[in-house]
């Protein structure tokens, strides 16, 4: 049994998702679209200086970019893969999110200078 077996919605779906998320991808590689992170867009000014948003809009957009290569993957080949591998995209999918939630939180936090604390 195959994913196409299985899916039950029109194939339109999959490939407007595909769009929408390699637009999003594209404007947050760029280093725009900060207002498009959930969380950074609400954060208090003072929250914000925390963080590189340039270095933080990439990032998103480098994690976006890899689910949407894996919804092109199940797009291009939902006729030959197992219908199996739906759970495995969706647990690639919640890998990528929380290397994507990592990463924010780590990397792309604005390093404190020493030596203007003393």
């Amino acid at each position: 049994m195959t994913l196409a077996d299985t899916s039950n919605g029109p194939d339109w779906v999959i490939w407007a998702v595909f769009i929408v998320l390699g637009i999003l991808s594209a404007v947050l590689l760029s280093g725009h679209g900060s207002w498009l992170i959930a969380g950074y867009n609400t954060a208090s000014e003072k929250e914000r200086e925390k963080y590189d948003a340039k270095k933080l809009c990439r990032m998103m957009g480098a994690g976006i970019a890899v689910i949407d290569g894996i919804i092109l993957v199940l797009g291009l080949f939902e006729n030959v893969l197992p219908a199996s591998f739906a759970g495995i995209a969706a647990m690639l999918i919640l890998a990528v999110c929380l290397v994507m939630i990592i990463l924010g939180n780590t990397i792309c936090r604005k390093k404190k200078d020493v030596s203007s604390q003393n």
